[in-house]
């Protein structure tokens, strides 16, 4: 496994992060798995050298969190580990449940730790974007984590190019904790961050997580053919939402086709090219079988050729803004 800087910092992340969305509780959504099923998944990652894990308080409702503490906190040494959480989603059913309010993140930090079974994260992000957040309350109360030792390091989930920016320059202006990383959607069949907030996240010199590197499992295999092939598949209705356009599926007929030539999986493919593109420090992959940690890290020695590059890119039809 390599290992390479958190954007500006001299935190060292593993080139892959594993998403923790899908390990916590059944009852929150049929494909997630139990604890039981996630200890040999977070085992073969820390076996194979990744030391990035990626999770959040709205997953399970909390009980991602307490998984990842009772498989991964109670049994690595803590300085081992880089462990990222976000807040933001509802969490209570109130008005002040939820967003960027210091009320709630100071709350959701301390909930968040409490779940963990730490006393700090070393990545504390927004998650879902309110588009009525105050920028400067925002700033100033995800410093304040920082100053009081509870997160090393803030970052950000999808939002709007210049929300991001403003957030960035106001930090900066006020000489306050600035965020490190942006984690946004992005793989062969959903490139809109490369519109501003990629060329935004290079020119400050920040890391880029990108989540879904392969769809949802969109591009894992034909859909058109498998309709059930999966319980997400079935239930994941965002997926179907996001993923089933005729120019996506023209993408996944490139990936295939890539994947076809090099002897390999159409999802190794997608992870390879998600992993490749400039300014990317560490996709977000969540695994479902141990298996998968391995395909992932076989997907880092994939070299994709420009004209592979070019048939895959070629394929993308842009969303109407």
């Amino acid at each position: 496994m390599d290992y390479v800087r958190f954007g500006n910092s001299n935190l060292k992340v593993s080139r892959l992060c594993l998403g923790a969305m899908g390990m916590g509780d059944k009852s929150w959504r049929s494909w997630v798995l139990d604890r039981d099923q996630s200890r040999p998944i977070v085992k073969r990652a820390l076996d194979l050298g990744i030391n990035f894990f990626d999770t959040c308080d709205y997953y399970s409702h909390g009980e991602s969190e307490k998984a990842l503490a009772e498989i991964l906190v109670k049994e690595v040494p803590r300085d081992g580990i880089v462990i990222a959480t976000k807040a933001g989603n509802p969490m209570q059913p109130h008005s002040n449940g939820r967003g960027y309010s210091r009320k709630h993140i100071v709350a959701a930090v301390d909930a968040s730790l409490k779940r963990l079974g730490t006393d700090y994260v070393d990545l504390f992000q927004t998650h879902i974007w309110d588009p009525n957040t105050n920028i400067d309350e925002l700033v100033d109360v995800f410093s304040e984590i920082v100053r009081s030792g509870k997160a090393r390091y803030i970052g950000a989930t999808t939002m709007p190019a210049w929300t991001f920016s403003a957030a960035i320059h106001k930090a900066a202006h006020r000489q306050l904790a600035v965020f490190a990383s942006m984690q946004c959607e992005y793989n062969p069949a959903h490139r809109e961050c490369e519109r501003e907030l990629l060329p935004l996240c290079r020119a400050e010199g920040l890391a880029v997580i990108p989540f879904s590197p392969i769809a949802r499992g969109f591009l894992s295999c034909d859909r058109r053919a498998v309709e059930d092939g999966s319980e997400r598949t079935r239930t994941d209705d965002y997926t179907r939402k996001h993923y089933y356009r005729a120019g996506d599926f023209a993408v996944l007929d490139a990936v295939q086709a890539v994947a076809k030539k090099h002897g390999t999986t159409a999802s190794k493919v997608a992870l390879a090219w998600t992993a490749g593109r400039r300014g990317v420090t560490a996709p977000i992959f969540g695994p479902t079988r141990a298996e998968h940690v391995d395909d992932a890290v076989a997907a880092l020695k994939l070299e994709l050729a420009p004209q592979d590059i070019e048939a895959v890119n070629s394929a993308y039809v842009p969303r109407a803004l």
